[in-house]
């Protein structure tokens, strides 16, 4: 199944967690995917998530698979082997957390920890199933992550239903304090869905969840920003990829997709990611704007169906896929992916966006909406 690359069993606690292998254990090589990192220097030391996770009750039981270097959203990997999506085994298990939530769907780990760039927790938790969290930037340390340095990744955890997922956040961040979210009235909340261009059959998923959610009344605006932003934060990973990892190209070890993703990223320039950051802070004011009149915005995790793996095999520009994902790590938001499924039974990711900083809030909104639409209808 390839999901897990290094089976390992640290701490006394409780809590299974397995963690992406571009995450530092000490004593382990963080080889994030990559045969041009297998020769690498063990880590001296835990990224301070893991530390924090084996302080909070937890067991580590090993670094899950991942598309190489974090730099893909498919999860496919040649070298290390493409994690099976547990519940829809002919469909990309996404990246590039793929392991990790191929992980979770598989009920191999309470719960497990990603990184997301440019989606990629929130985009592998659509594909394979399962909840997953790109908190507010910077909320939780990236110390000891690769690459060392992004000014859009961000740490988070999957887990298979909210009370899991709020667990691990408990676990992973000092500052998670559910009393924080006093002010959401869940008899009257505030939802504004973004109008954006998704696959019909998506937004049919959304509408329906919504109203077995009880959310009979929101409003709808279209973003105007949200196209550029998503341009721009290519050329901001594109800029920084390129400066962490171009060194690698030479080894000839790097996997045919990452290898021409940094070939073609030769041209990103501080200037573009400087211009980068400025169009990110007018869509950042927007998003703010919109968050005064709402306690949460709702959008498609993905603008189509998840592509099966012959697909995604035969298939050259897929970025298109993070569309709806990507423009929220150059905003910052916290964001939180929740599954859902089409008539025909394939998954679709709801995604919900909060305010900087109300990580509670969003996780309290999402698990209120989850356990409403689950109630069973009255007879």
């Amino acid at each position: 199944m390839t999901v897990i690359v290094h089976p390992l069993v640290l701490g006394q606690g409780k809590v299974k967690v397995l963690i992406k292998d571009s995450i530092d254990i000490e004593n382990t090589v963080t080889q994030a995917g990559s045969r041009a990192l297998e020769d690498s220097p063990q880590a001296s030391q835990n990224a301070e998530v893991v530390e924090r996770i084996l302080q909070q009750d937890g067991l580590i039981l090993g670094k899950t698979n991942l598309h190489e270097l974090a730099f893909g959203i498919t999860g496919i990997n040649h070298y290390t082997g493409t994690p099976i999506n547990p519940l829809y085994p002919d469909l990309i298990p996404g990246g590039s957390s793929s392991g990790s939530a191929a992980a979770v769907a598989a009920g191999l780990c309470d719960f497990a920890v990603g990184t997301d760039t440019g989606g990629s927790i929130r985009m592998p938790a659509a594909c394979c199933g399962v909840f997953g969290l790109k908190p507010t930037f910077s909320r939780i340390s990236r110390k000891g992550v690769l690459p060392a340095h992004s000014s859009l990744d961000c740490v988070g955890p999957l887990a298979a239903d909210m009370p899991q997922l709020i667990q691990a956040m408990h676990m992973i961040d000092p500052l998670f304090d559910l009393t924080k979210a006093v002010d959401i009235d869940f008899d009257h909340l505030k939802v504004m869905l973004l109008d954006v261009v998704a696959e019909q059959q998506i937004w049919q998923s959304i509408d329906a969840f919504l109203k077995r959610a009880g959310v009979q009344e929101y409003s709808s605006t279209a973003p105007r920003y949200i196209g550029e932003a998503f341009d721009a934060a290519m050329h901001i990973i594109n800029y920084e990829n390129y400066q962490a990892f171009s060194h690698l190209i030479s080894s000839g070890k790097l996997g045919a997709d990452v290898e021409q993703r940094l070939k073609n990223a030769v041209n990103s320039s501080e200037q573009h990611r400087d211009q980068a950051q400025e169009l990110g802070r007018l869509f950042c004011q927007e998003i703010d704007q919109l968050l005064e009149q709402a306690d949460v915005l709702i959008l498609p995790t993905l603008p189509q169906q998840v592509p099966t793996l012959s697909q995604v095999e035969q298939a050259h520009n897929l970025l298109q896929l993070t569309a709806l994902v990507r423009p929220f790590n150059l905003s910052g938001h916290p964001a939180l992916s929740l599954p859902l499924q089409t008539e025909q039974g394939q998954p679709v990711g709801l995604q919900i966006i909060a305010k900087h900083g109300q990580d509670e809030k969003l996780c309290l909104i999402a698990k209120y909406l989850v356990e409403q639409a689950n109630k069973p209808a009255e007879q």
